[in-house]
């Protein structure tokens, strides 16, 4: 077997001290307003959403969080030349910090540690504008045509990138197993590509401490904690 393709979601990451949205202890539940943060309507609109949501990028656990065992054991899987694509639905960059190799990383909603224009789409990186906020500028703008910047994340109410998405879509279609970590699947169109990857003829494997939507189209669902199940897990399909 040398055709998987893994998909991972804030599960993976919160043992690594990164919150999720939705759980019990999620950004949503701490704060009513973090959606607004992280949707582009109120960003665009509100410079004080503007402010919060910078100060919430530079307060990120992301900075200092390090990989855990799940990552660790994805960089081995895609050693032992069994990993075709890694999809993630994270912006923390923890797998490529883990030592996956970029080019089969897939991040469906971006990364945090990057900056774009909305005007002119000039890039720079999230440490530029941290280093201007701690200068005294709380709403940065662009250096080059003055419009409005943002982390080049997928924000709610954007459109994900169409390539990014066919990518994975291509690898959900032709692997033949599908390895679904720590995401509720319920986020469209990620979610659905568990379905796409069993209507292609995969297997589908569940590793999630929660009930998914998808749960009755997997071979296997594993509710272990994900730090322990995944590097067993994987160590098992790498033999196979």
């Amino acid at each position: 077997m040398n055709a998987i393709t893994v998909m991972t979601g804030a599960g993976i990451s919160t043992e690594s001290g990164i919150p999720d949205y939705r759980g019990p202890s999620g950004l949503w539940r701490a704060d009513p307003d973090y959606q607004k943060l992280v949707s582009i309507d109120y960003y665009l609109d509100d410079p004080d959403i503007r402010r919060r949501s910078w100060l919430f990028r530079r307060d990120s656990p992301a900075w200092s969080a390090e990989p855990n065992p799940a990552h660790l054991a994805l960089v081995e899987l895609e050693k032992a030349g069994k990993l075709d694509r890694l999809i993630t639905q994270n912006v923390d960059g923890l797998h490529q910090k883990a030592g996956s190799d970029p080019g089969r990383v897939l991040e469906l909603h971006g990364n945090m540690f990057g900056v774009v224009c909305t005007g002119c789409a000039a890039r720079s990186t999230l440490r530029e504008a941290m280093d201007r906020i701690d200068a005294g500028d709380p709403d940065p703008a662009c250096l080059d045509c003055g419009a409005i910047l943002k982390t080049t994340t997928v924000m709610f109410g954007e459109a994900l990138s169409a390539e990014t998405t066919t990518r994975a879509i291509q690898a959900a279609e032709q692997c033949e197993v599908f390895v679904v970590i720590g995401t509720s699947l319920q986020v469209q169109p990620a979610a659905s590509l568990a379905r796409i990857a069993v209507e292609s003829g995969a297997r589908l494997v569940i590793v999630n401490a929660d009930p998914t939507p998808y749960d009755e189209l997997a071979t296997e669902v594993i509710r272990d904690p994900i730090g322990v199940a995944v590097p067993r897990l994987l160590a098992r399909l790498s033999q196979e």
